[in-house]
Protein backbone atom coordinates (compact mmCIF):
# COMPACT_ATOMS: atom_id res chain seq x y z
CA UNK A 1 0.00 0.00 0.00
CA UNK A 2 1.32 3.04 -1.19
CA UNK A 3 1.96 5.64 1.74
CA UNK A 4 4.03 9.04 2.12
CA UNK A 5 7.56 9.15 4.00
CA UNK A 6 8.79 12.33 5.12
CA UNK A 7 12.02 13.71 6.84
CA UNK A 8 13.09 17.10 7.75
CA UNK A 9 16.49 18.06 7.65
CA UNK A 10 18.76 21.29 8.14
CA UNK A 11 20.74 21.48 4.72
CA UNK A 12 21.99 24.74 3.40
CA UNK A 13 21.35 26.56 6.85
CA UNK A 14 17.32 26.30 5.55
CA UNK A 15 14.50 23.76 7.10
CA UNK A 16 13.98 21.04 4.14
CA UNK A 17 11.29 18.72 3.90
CA UNK A 18 11.85 15.25 1.76
CA UNK A 19 8.71 13.24 0.90
CA UNK A 20 8.33 10.43 -0.90
CA UNK A 21 5.48 8.11 -1.78
CA UNK A 22 6.32 4.06 -1.83
CA UNK A 23 4.99 1.31 -0.24
CA UNK A 24 8.04 0.19 0.97
CA UNK A 25 9.70 2.44 4.15
CA UNK A 26 13.41 0.94 3.59
CA UNK A 27 14.20 2.02 -0.02
CA UNK A 28 11.61 5.51 0.84
CA UNK A 29 14.65 6.23 3.55
CA UNK A 30 17.23 5.07 0.67
CA UNK A 31 15.70 7.54 -1.26
CA UNK A 32 15.28 10.13 1.04
CA UNK A 33 19.12 9.86 2.01
CA UNK A 34 20.13 9.73 -1.68
CA UNK A 35 18.30 13.38 -1.78
CA UNK A 36 19.89 14.81 1.18
CA UNK A 37 23.44 13.51 0.18
CA UNK A 38 23.17 15.44 -3.36
CA UNK A 39 21.47 18.35 -1.72
CA UNK A 40 24.91 18.21 0.64
CA UNK A 41 26.48 18.37 -2.59
CA UNK A 42 25.42 21.28 -3.93
CA UNK A 43 25.54 23.16 -0.97
CA UNK A 44 29.46 22.54 -0.66
CA UNK A 45 29.71 23.42 -4.38
CA UNK A 46 27.73 26.78 -3.92
CA UNK A 47 28.97 27.72 -0.37
CA UNK A 48 30.99 31.08 0.69
CA UNK A 49 31.39 29.74 3.79
CA UNK A 50 34.12 27.25 2.52
CA UNK A 51 37.63 28.30 1.82
CA UNK A 52 37.48 25.69 -0.65
CA UNK A 53 35.02 25.77 -2.65
CA UNK A 54 34.81 26.97 -6.10
CA UNK A 55 32.56 30.47 -5.21
CA UNK A 56 34.85 31.07 -2.51
CA UNK A 57 37.60 31.13 -5.24
CA UNK A 58 35.45 33.19 -7.87
CA UNK A 59 35.29 36.00 -5.12
CA UNK A 60 38.84 35.71 -3.64
CA UNK A 61 40.09 35.93 -7.71
CA UNK A 62 37.71 39.00 -8.37
CA UNK A 63 39.57 41.93 -10.61
CA UNK A 64 42.54 39.02 -10.86
CA UNK A 65 42.21 36.40 -13.24
CA UNK A 66 39.71 34.26 -14.62
CA UNK A 67 38.93 30.96 -12.46
CA UNK A 68 38.19 27.50 -14.02
CA UNK A 69 35.20 25.75 -12.60
CA UNK A 70 33.15 22.78 -12.91
CA UNK A 71 30.76 22.75 -15.63
CA UNK A 72 27.62 22.30 -12.94
CA UNK A 73 28.77 26.30 -11.59
CA UNK A 74 29.42 27.41 -14.70
CA UNK A 75 25.85 26.97 -16.37
CA UNK A 76 24.13 28.06 -13.03
CA UNK A 77 25.79 30.98 -13.33
CA UNK A 78 25.07 31.65 -16.92
CA UNK A 79 21.05 30.63 -15.88
CA UNK A 80 21.50 33.21 -13.52
CA UNK A 81 22.80 35.96 -15.66
CA UNK A 82 19.68 35.18 -18.34
CA UNK A 83 17.49 35.88 -15.59
CA UNK A 84 19.38 38.78 -14.93
CA UNK A 85 18.94 39.98 -17.80
CA UNK A 86 15.01 39.33 -17.83
CA UNK A 87 14.18 40.91 -14.91
CA UNK A 88 16.06 43.82 -15.73
CA UNK A 89 19.13 43.48 -13.09
CA UNK A 90 16.65 43.16 -10.07
CA UNK A 91 17.81 39.46 -9.80
CA UNK A 92 21.91 39.48 -9.77
CA UNK A 93 24.04 36.98 -7.98
CA UNK A 94 27.20 40.05 -7.73
CA UNK A 95 25.12 41.03 -4.81
CA UNK A 96 27.28 39.47 -2.77
CA UNK A 97 29.26 42.80 -1.07
CA UNK A 98 26.20 44.30 0.74
CA UNK A 99 24.21 41.66 1.74
CA UNK A 100 25.17 40.75 5.84
CA UNK A 101 27.56 44.05 6.11
CA UNK A 102 24.66 46.17 5.93
CA UNK A 103 21.87 44.10 6.99
CA UNK A 104 21.31 41.58 9.30
CA UNK A 105 18.19 40.71 10.28
CA UNK A 106 19.02 37.95 12.58
CA UNK A 107 19.65 40.75 15.34
CA UNK A 108 18.19 44.31 16.60
CA UNK A 109 19.23 46.77 13.75
CA UNK A 110 17.92 50.22 15.55
CA UNK A 111 18.48 52.78 12.76
CA UNK A 112 19.05 52.50 8.63
CA UNK A 113 22.83 51.87 7.20
CA UNK A 114 24.86 54.38 6.41
CA UNK A 115 24.16 55.74 2.47
CA UNK A 116 26.91 57.10 1.53
CA UNK A 117 28.30 53.38 2.29
CA UNK A 118 26.00 51.43 0.87
CA UNK A 119 26.32 53.65 -2.40
CA UNK A 120 30.09 52.70 -2.49
CA UNK A 121 29.43 49.15 -2.54
CA UNK A 122 26.74 48.96 -4.74
CA UNK A 123 29.58 49.97 -7.50
CA UNK A 124 30.12 46.61 -7.18
CA UNK A 125 26.84 45.12 -7.91
CA UNK A 126 26.58 44.77 -11.33
CA UNK A 127 26.28 41.56 -13.36
CA UNK A 128 27.05 42.79 -16.51
CA UNK A 129 30.93 42.62 -14.95
CA UNK A 130 30.79 38.60 -14.29
CA UNK A 131 32.22 37.26 -17.60
CA UNK A 132 31.87 33.76 -18.68
CA UNK A 133 34.45 32.37 -20.96
CA UNK A 134 32.43 29.16 -22.61
CA UNK A 135 35.82 28.40 -24.12
CA UNK A 136 38.12 27.34 -21.10
CA UNK A 137 35.09 27.25 -18.91
CA UNK A 138 35.98 30.22 -16.61
CA UNK A 139 34.33 32.78 -14.58
CA UNK A 140 35.95 36.28 -14.00
CA UNK A 141 34.41 39.00 -12.01
CA UNK A 142 35.78 42.34 -13.43
CA UNK A 143 36.05 44.39 -9.95
CA UNK A 144 38.24 43.94 -7.25
CA UNK A 145 35.75 42.99 -4.39
CA UNK A 146 33.57 42.20 -6.26
CA UNK A 147 31.29 39.18 -4.67
CA UNK A 148 28.89 36.51 -6.30
CA UNK A 149 26.49 34.62 -3.76
CA UNK A 150 23.40 32.14 -4.67
CA UNK A 151 21.34 33.27 -1.50
CA UNK A 152 18.93 33.50 -4.43
CA UNK A 153 18.56 30.81 -6.50
CA UNK A 154 20.46 28.43 -4.98
CA UNK A 155 17.62 26.59 -2.68
CA UNK A 156 15.42 25.95 -5.88
CA UNK A 157 18.17 24.52 -7.86
CA UNK A 158 18.85 22.06 -4.98
CA UNK A 159 14.78 21.24 -4.83
CA UNK A 160 15.17 20.58 -8.57
CA UNK A 161 18.29 18.50 -8.48
CA UNK A 162 17.21 16.52 -5.73
CA UNK A 163 13.50 16.13 -7.27
CA UNK A 164 15.17 14.62 -10.70
CA UNK A 165 17.51 12.50 -8.87
CA UNK A 166 14.65 10.96 -6.96
CA UNK A 167 12.99 10.61 -10.18
CA UNK A 168 15.87 8.97 -11.66
CA UNK A 169 15.52 6.73 -9.16
CA UNK A 170 11.98 5.42 -10.00
CA UNK A 171 10.44 7.41 -7.18
CA UNK A 172 6.79 8.40 -9.20
CA UNK A 173 5.67 10.74 -6.54
CA UNK A 174 7.41 12.84 -3.78
CA UNK A 175 7.92 16.83 -2.44
CA UNK A 176 11.02 18.41 -2.09
CA UNK A 177 10.01 21.50 0.47
CA UNK A 178 13.42 23.58 0.23
CA UNK A 179 12.00 25.49 3.27
CA UNK A 180 9.05 26.69 1.72
CA UNK A 181 10.31 26.76 -1.96
CA UNK A 182 8.71 23.59 -2.44
CA UNK A 183 8.75 21.07 -5.87
CA UNK A 184 6.34 18.27 -6.14
CA UNK A 185 5.54 15.77 -8.74
CA UNK A 186 3.07 12.50 -9.34
CA UNK A 187 0.45 12.09 -6.66
CA UNK A 188 -0.46 11.98 -2.76
CA UNK A 189 -0.57 7.95 -1.53
CA UNK A 190 -4.28 8.59 -2.08
CA UNK A 191 -3.99 9.21 -5.85
CA UNK A 192 -5.17 13.09 -5.24
CA UNK A 193 -2.80 15.60 -6.75
CA UNK A 194 -0.78 17.94 -4.35
CA UNK A 195 -2.03 20.93 -3.38
CA UNK A 196 -0.86 24.30 -1.62
CA UNK A 197 -2.31 26.59 0.92
CA UNK A 198 -2.29 30.31 -0.05
CA UNK A 199 -1.26 31.77 3.03
CA UNK A 200 -3.23 34.85 4.26
CA UNK A 201 -0.91 37.45 5.36
CA UNK A 202 -1.93 38.49 8.07
CA UNK A 203 -2.23 34.72 9.80
CA UNK A 204 0.26 32.97 8.45
CA UNK A 205 -1.31 29.57 9.17
CA UNK A 206 -4.91 30.59 8.06
CA UNK A 207 -4.45 29.43 3.95
CA UNK A 208 -7.09 31.79 2.08
CA UNK A 209 -6.61 29.46 -1.41
CA UNK A 210 -5.86 26.46 -1.99
CA UNK A 211 -4.31 25.67 -5.22
CA UNK A 212 -3.55 21.91 -7.44
CA UNK A 213 0.22 21.97 -7.47
CA UNK A 214 1.22 18.18 -8.82
CA UNK A 215 4.24 18.66 -11.36
CA UNK A 216 4.79 22.37 -10.35
CA UNK A 217 7.19 24.20 -7.80
CA UNK A 218 6.32 27.41 -5.52
CA UNK A 219 8.58 29.59 -4.66
CA UNK A 220 7.61 32.41 -1.82
CA UNK A 221 8.82 35.38 -0.81
CA UNK A 222 7.32 37.69 2.21
CA UNK A 223 8.34 39.94 5.25
CA UNK A 224 6.57 38.46 7.60
CA UNK A 225 8.91 36.06 8.47
CA UNK A 226 12.24 38.47 8.73
CA UNK A 227 11.99 42.22 8.58
CA UNK A 228 13.21 44.65 11.13
CA UNK A 229 11.18 47.95 12.16
CA UNK A 230 12.97 51.12 12.29
CA UNK A 231 11.58 54.52 13.28
CA UNK A 232 8.33 53.02 13.11
CA UNK A 233 8.60 51.24 9.16
CA UNK A 234 9.01 48.11 8.39
CA UNK A 235 11.76 46.73 6.11
CA UNK A 236 11.55 43.28 4.73
CA UNK A 237 14.83 41.04 4.05
CA UNK A 238 14.87 41.43 0.71
CA UNK A 239 17.28 43.61 -0.43
CA UNK A 240 16.72 45.82 -4.13
CA UNK A 241 19.99 45.31 -5.63
CA UNK A 242 19.78 48.75 -7.15
CA UNK A 243 19.68 50.64 -4.63
CA UNK A 244 21.02 48.30 -1.67
CA UNK A 245 17.85 49.10 0.11
CA UNK A 246 15.43 46.56 1.88
CA UNK A 247 11.94 46.43 0.25
CA UNK A 248 8.62 47.87 1.42
CA UNK A 249 5.30 48.08 -0.23
CA UNK A 250 4.92 43.77 -1.03
CA UNK A 251 3.80 42.14 1.64
CA UNK A 252 4.65 38.45 -0.37
CA UNK A 253 5.04 37.02 -3.15
CA UNK A 254 4.21 33.63 -4.45
CA UNK A 255 5.54 32.30 -8.05
CA UNK A 256 4.49 29.25 -9.51
CA UNK A 257 6.51 27.56 -12.20
CA UNK A 258 7.66 24.12 -13.48
CA UNK A 259 11.55 24.69 -12.45
CA UNK A 260 12.21 25.48 -8.33
CA UNK A 261 15.44 27.12 -9.61
CA UNK A 262 13.21 29.44 -12.00
CA UNK A 263 10.50 29.93 -9.47
CA UNK A 264 13.26 30.65 -6.29
CA UNK A 265 15.01 33.24 -8.47
CA UNK A 266 12.22 34.99 -9.81
CA UNK A 267 10.47 35.18 -6.47
CA UNK A 268 12.69 38.27 -5.61
CA UNK A 269 12.78 40.51 -8.32
CA UNK A 270 8.69 40.02 -8.49
CA UNK A 271 8.96 41.64 -4.50
CA UNK A 272 11.60 44.37 -5.39
CA UNK A 273 10.73 45.75 -9.15
CA UNK A 274 7.18 47.29 -8.58
CA UNK A 275 3.78 44.99 -9.05
CA UNK A 276 2.80 46.33 -12.48
CA UNK A 277 6.18 45.86 -13.86
CA UNK A 278 6.52 42.57 -11.77
CA UNK A 279 2.84 41.13 -13.23
CA UNK A 280 3.44 42.83 -16.91
CA UNK A 281 7.02 40.82 -17.05
CA UNK A 282 5.21 37.90 -15.57
CA UNK A 283 2.27 37.94 -17.98
CA UNK A 284 4.88 37.30 -21.13
CA UNK A 285 6.90 34.04 -19.81
CA UNK A 286 5.33 30.86 -20.77
CA UNK A 287 4.46 28.37 -17.91
CA UNK A 288 5.24 31.28 -15.16
CA UNK A 289 2.99 32.61 -12.59
CA UNK A 290 2.17 34.96 -9.74
CA UNK A 291 0.36 36.39 -7.00
CA UNK A 292 1.33 39.47 -4.87
CA UNK A 293 -0.11 40.92 -1.59
CA UNK A 294 0.75 44.56 -0.94
CA UNK A 295 1.13 46.16 2.55
CA UNK A 296 -2.57 46.75 1.99
CA UNK A 297 -3.47 43.12 2.13
CA UNK A 298 -4.36 43.53 -2.17
CA UNK A 299 -4.25 41.01 -3.56
CA UNK A 300 -2.94 40.64 -7.65
CA UNK A 301 -2.22 37.85 -9.64
CA UNK A 302 -0.77 37.36 -13.34
CA UNK A 303 -3.23 36.41 -16.22
CA UNK A 304 -3.77 33.07 -15.72
CA UNK A 305 -4.29 32.47 -12.11
CA UNK A 306 -8.13 31.69 -10.75
CA UNK A 307 -8.14 32.33 -7.39
CA UNK A 308 -11.55 31.09 -5.42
Amino acid sequence: MLREFKRPQKLMGNAFEITVVSDDENSANQHIDAAINEIRRIEKLLTTFNEESQTNLINRNAGIKPVKVDWEIFDLIERSLRISRITDGYFDISYGGIDKSFWNFDREMKELPNPELIKDHLKLVNYQNIILTREKQTVFLKEKDMRIGFGGIGKGYAAEMAKQMLQNRGVNSGIVNASGDLTTWGNQADGKPWTVGIADPDNAKQPFSYMNITNMAVATSGNYEKFVVINGKKYSHTINPKTGMPVSGVKSVTIFCPNAEIADAMATPVSIMGIDAALNMINQINHLECIIIDDQDKIYSSQNINLK
